[in-house]
């Protein structure tokens, strides 16, 4: 327990939370103490407001972005207030700005939480209307509010400068250690290998994100301000946390085949799950460890040598027991598995001197210039809002749909005898989502959270009476509700809850409903929300999948591409490799991330929902043996590829080329011929394996060249069979779901 405490306390959720708990409070408390209470309140409020636009990035990037968002806080505040004596410009105004607001939405996260900031600062205008001058001094407040809050943050990256990228390599870390133990459970004879795997795509999608924020942060400050030595082992250790995703993606088999192949030798495979353990093992300590702020201790370093050498040992057990001849294949196999597992040892080894020593790391530094080329560009075109004002985009549907609801909400505010109206537009707001499943999803929290936190805080006033003690027990409250808010929403609305209840106890000791109607105007926000998901313009999942699809199997035919001239080129891998590998696993966790919102909809709306999480699987499958070609590509010097390798990959990706095309709708999916084998093809894999190995007879000088060149050989052609057999599938089920579209 008191580890999971400190885990908790060391994360960045919990030190976003101090740092708006703090700027909302200290203002508070020092204009209370010289008689401007509603000062420091109004600054506290901008600086809630402004909060949320403050995510991961560069600092220039946050300073403008956060600044940005304090200037439309204050700026929607104010225009409310000029306007409200005039209601015919008030609501055609205030109409155009929710739906300007929310489609700014379409330049990314960034400009997302800049929104969500702005449509927060315009329904919480109406809580208090001003006049006159107190207009300006309010709008100054709140805009103070929001820039007293990016001191505060700038100031904890100043005393802190490098702690979120720790935390946010340490969760890599760990994510990739889950992902390492799930390899592992494969390996298991009686494993429920579909639901692994859809553990794993869920995984994926969780280090999509990570990855793109250590990309933005390590790379572009990298790329603008210089390599500092801290950046330079960040980025290092960035660089070996995806080199290890990758490796353990390559190592994909068939594992029915497997353990059929080393059923009469049944201690080869559970030796091979042990050391994949003990890497997963070994990499979530050293994330433990950067998440205690401690420095790493090399303690374990035997542990996975043993497990290394003892399954050499079993692959030297296996050709003795069957010899050399009948053992040939296996051993080969069984040292394709070893070769990646040390290929991973070594990367962990680079991670681990990285974080146990304070040593300059210059001598590790990922020297590469066009690392930038991996990171998304930031520019903010018209043409892209411009060409998001259709019914074809997602984000102009929502925009319509959440101006539509805050209307209406104002609307059943202003109708029913409610204490603060105002309370259904915030509601809304912070509920609803593009997706349907999410809204809901969120509706119900919501409501339970704002239930149970009403019940928690009156049932806490009845005993206690000082204002002090419920002062303390509201900031304590806020700093848990913005602290759970990203781990768990119910934990974080019933907190936000309480505190809202202790301030009004403590603003209105008198006004005992507040509870009453904080959960009316919840329930009926929430219930605007999903209704209005479901009616107005909804953006159901099966869609938009098609879309997510193409971009998957076209991201993974250009990584294809890339492996087949970097395996005729040879050498150091190139930028657009990396960008064509980073594409392919991005665009996979995307596709991913689209069905598992299709899962949370409507059954009614979950159409052909087998055959897409088959789509979803063969492209997740696919990744991984393009990825296992790729990995043992670079890790090994391997021959001059052959023409055989070139038909069969030419042959993949015309495949995958066909099924973008019938996605298109570019060919009539009649004139796709999903038997792509014709008899050169046939010829190729018959025939392959004997003429290459005359072909690495020839070349080799010695017979553990030789040996090390079948190992090469074997693998390859599994991979190409392998390949082959999946982008037939892809073709196939994309036929399918076309024909019944």
């Amino acid at each position: 327990m008191i580890a999971k405490i400190r885990e908790f306390t060391g994360g960045m959720n919990f030190a976003n939370a101090m740092k708006i708990t703090l700027a909302a409070v200290i203002p508070v408390i020092l204009l209370n103490g010289v008689g401007y209470f509603e000062y420091g309140f109004t600054i506290a409020v901008g600086a809630l407001l402004t909060y949320p636009s403050d995510i991961p990035s560069n600092k220039t990037h946050k300073i403008r972005g956060v600044s940005i968002a304090a200037l439309i806080v204050a700026g929607s505040n104010l225009l409310v207030n000029v306007l409200h004596p005039f209601p015919y410009l008030l609501y055609p105004v205030f109409t155009f700005l929710i739906f300007f607001l929310a489609m700014i939405s379409v330049y990314g996260q960034r400009a997302n939480m800049v929104s969500f900031s702005g449509l927060l600062a315009l329904s919480l205008a109406f809580a208090h209307i001003h006049k006159g001058t107190d207009m300006l001094v309010n709008a100054g407040l709140m805009l103070a509010g929001g820039l007293f809050y990016l001191l505060i943050s700038i100031a904890y990256d100043l005393i802190w400068p490098h702690r979120y990228v720790q935390q946010q390599i340490a969760e890599c870390i760990r994510l990739t250690a889950k992902y390492m133990k799930l390899r592992g459970d494969l390996w298991d004879v009686g494993a429920d290998r579909t639901k692994i795997i859809e553990k794993q795509l869920h995984l994926q999608v969780e280090l999509n994100t990570i990855h793109e924020n250590l990309r933005e942060i390590l790379i572009r400050y990298r790329s603008q301000s210089g390599a500092s030595n801290e950046n330079r082992k960040m980025l290092l250790v960035f660089v070996s946390c995806v080199e290890i995703l990758e490796l353990g993606l390559s190592t994909a088999f068939n594992h029915n085949e497997l353990h059929q192949k080393f059923s009469n030798f049944p201690k080869a495979l559970p030796t091979y799950q042990q050391l994949a353990y003990h890497l997963a093992a070994t990499l979530k300590r050293i994330s433990k460890s950067i998440s205690n702020n401690k420095q790493y201790q090399q303690k374990q370093r035997q542990t996975l040598n043993d497990a290394l050498e003892a399954l050499e040992q079993v692959i030297a057990s296996y050709r003795t027991e069957f010899g050399e001849t009948a053992a040939s294949e296996g051993v080969l196999m069984l040292s394709n598995m070893l070769h990646y597992a040390e290929k991973q040892i070594e990367k962990i080894r680079v991670i681990e001197r990285a974080f146990s020593t304070k040593n300059d790391v210059r001598e590790l530094t990922v020297k590469d210039r066009e690392l930038e080329k991996l990171i998304t560009p930031v520019y903010y075109p018209f043409n892209t809002f411009k060409e998001n004002l259709s019914f074809s985009s997602l984000i102009f549907r929502h925009s319509l749909r959440i101006t539509a609801t805050i209307l209406l909400g104002l609307i059943v505010g202003n109708l029913l005898p409610l204490q603060n109206p105002y309370w259904i537009l915030l509601t809304i707001i912070v509920i609803m989502r593009p997706g349907y499943g999410l809204t809901k999803e969120r509706s119900y929290n919501r409501i339970v959270g704002t239930v149970l936190g009403g019940v928690i805080a009156f049932a806490a006033l009845h005993f206690i009476h000082n204002h002090a003690v419920i002062g303390t027990i509201a900031v304590v409250s806020m700093l848990l509700g913005f602290a759970f808010t990203q781990i768990n929403y119910k934990v974080g609305a019933t907190f936000v809850t309480m505190y809202v209840v202790f301030i009004y106890a403590l603003l209105m000791p008198e006004n005992t409903k507040v509870a009453e109607f904080r959960i009316l105007d919840t329930a009926i926000g929430g219930a605007l929300a999903f209704i209005a998901n479901y009616l107005l313009w909804p953006s159901w999942e099966f869609l938009s999948l098609p879309a997510y699809i193409r971009k998957s199997v076209n991201a993974n035919a250009n990584y294809l591409r890339e492996i087949k001239t970097y395996y005729a080129a040879k050498g150091d891998t190139t930028p657009a490799y990396r960008v064509a590998r980073k594409n392919a696993f991005v665009e996979t966790g995307n596709l991913m991330a689209s069905f598992q919102r299709m899962s949370q909809e409507p059954k009614s709306k979950q159409k052909q929902i087998q055959l897409l999480y088959k789509i979803v699987e063969l492209n997740h499958t696919l990744l991984s043996a393009s990825a296992s070609i790729g990995t043992y590509i670079q890790t090994h010097h391997t021959t001059k590829s052959s023409e055989a390798f070139n038909v069969v990959m030419n042959t993949v990706i015309r495949n995958l080329d066909n099924a973008i095309k019938v996605l298109n709708h570019e060919v009539a999916p009649s004139s796709v011929n999903t038997e792509s084998r014709d008899h050169e093809l046939d010829l190729r894999f018959t025939e392959l394996k004997n003429l290459r190995a005359k072909e690495l007879r020839a070349l080799a000088n010695d017979d553990d060249e030789f040996y090390l060149r079948m190992q090469e050989s074997q693998l390859v052609i599994e991979q190409l069979v392998w390949l082959i057999n999946l982008s037939e599938s892809i073709v196939k089920a994309i036929l399918k779901l076309e024909e019944k579209h």
